[in-house]
């Protein structure tokens, strides 16, 4: 999804690399009579201890075997530009993530993720709303949840050793930077991770801290159709899903039992705008027609054969818009679950991190736009964006279901 637009007359944030310097000076201060700041607090070559380790939501603590240098991309992933009360979708947020991750993974080092995420307002049904007069940090709060009430830290560090960023480590790792002098944190920018890995200039600080695209972290990841640089897959980051949402996909997957699925994705893209000519025309010429129910009906009739249960997750608002799909298939949403879900859901990221497990588990699943050769999608429009508007077709020639 596009990043929202900015508006002027807004502050000028402060910039990655003076807050990054302001935590440092000030973890420092809280830490410097605590034991913690002893000169055997840290060690390059010797094992982190239990007080080092990962942090987890339920405060457990287990042994960080990973690398013992760390990898800082930000406290916010795709804070765009000069405005931050804003972002883009879950899916968007996940491709920067994944490239943060990948470096890490790349570098041997722990990723420092940040321990808030921003949801979308347009994704967020229970969210807050702003107060008049609140500040950015306010608004922020507001219109974030936690990170590990999405993923799984601990599920993560078992192929990425990651830490939060308001974990008792990540303090430690800021105080223990600035008792290193010239050692302790690299500031870089523009800088490719195959020279961070390399260059000698980097292989003994502790902490880099990286000045990623301020519009988009994934811009770092240059070559993604180079698949020999491509370390995580798509699908890693879906899977890691906070255990409480593993654990409430499992209970509707065993209700729903044998099933087919369908993601519908229509309100946020089927976007129009005219031409000079005042003609419509749009991204996904197709879409709009392709994800219609006489269109899918047609459609899906070859991969899903008629009396099954169809599972559909979508962003469609209409009510009762999938009903003519019930003369085939038996129909399950979300909310016919809404006694697992309703008090365990806070956002909609939550929901669609569900909805997700639930249709990677079914038979026969269906996407809305193809992303590789072997997926089944209800249209052929490419799902990236190629800023190429063209006039929507509604009709269907010459075709048979």
């Amino acid at each position: 999804m596009a990043i929202q637009k900015t508006h002027k007359g807004k502050t000028k944030p402060r910039s990655p690399t003076l807050i990054l310097t302001v935590s440092i000076a000030t973890i420092t201060l809280l830490y410097i009579a605590s034991p913690l700041f002893s000169p055997n607090g840290f060690s390059f070559s010797t094992s982190i201890n239990s007080k080092n380790s990962v942090y987890s939501k339920n405060n457990n603590r287990r042994t960080h075997n990973g690398p013992h240098k760390y990898l800082y991309w930000g406290n916010r992933i795709d804070c765009p530009g000069k405005h931050c009360d804003t972002c883009a979708g879950l899916g968007h947020q996940e491709s920067s993530l994944r490239c943060a991750l990948e470096e890490a993974m790349f570098l041997q080092r722990t990723f420092v993720m940040p321990s808030r995420m921003c949801i979308n307002p347009i994704h967020n049904n229970k969210g807050i709303l702003h107060r008049p007069n609140s500040t950015s940090e306010e608004r922020w709060a507001d219109s974030s949840c936690a990170t590990d009430s999405l993923y799984d830290v601990d599920l993560i560090s078992d192929t990425v050793p990651v830490i939060l960023d308001n974990s008792e480590m990540w303090h430690h790792v800021l105080a223990t930077s600035m008792k290193l002098g010239s050692r302790g944190v690299a500031h870089v920018e523009g800088v490719s991770k195959t020279d961070l890995k390399e260059k000698s200039l980097y292989s003994n600080i502790l902490l880099i801290n990286r000045t990623a695209s301020p519009l988009s972290w994934f811009a770092e990841c240059k070559d993604r159709k180079n698949h020999s640089s491509v370390f995580l897959p798509y699908s890693f980051l879906p899977s890691m899903a906070a255990e409480k949402l593993r654990r409430a996909a499992e209970q509707i997957k065993r209700q729903l039992g044998d099933y087919d699925a369908m993601h519908v994705r229509r309100g946020d893209v089927l976007k129009t705008r005219k031409d000079r000519f005042g003609v419509q025309r749009s991204l996904h010429p197709h879409l709009d027609r392709d994800t219609r129910p006489e269109f899918i009906l047609c459609r899906i009739a070859k991969w899903v054969p008629p009396g099954r249960t169809l599972f559909i997750a979508s962003n469609e608002r209409t009510p009762g818009y999938f009903s003519p799909l019930a003369a085939r298939y038996k129909l399950a949403y979300s909310s016919n679950y809404s006694s697992i879900l309703d008090p365990l859901i806070e956002n909609n990221y939550e929901l669609f991190m569900i909805e997700r497990l639930i249709m990677t588990g079914a038979k026969t699943f269906i996407k809305t736009m193809k992303q590789d050769d072997t997926d089944l999608s209800l249209s052929d429009d490419l799902k990236k964006n190629t800023k190429k508007w063209e006039i929507p077709v509604y009709t269907r020639d010459n075709e048979e279901c």
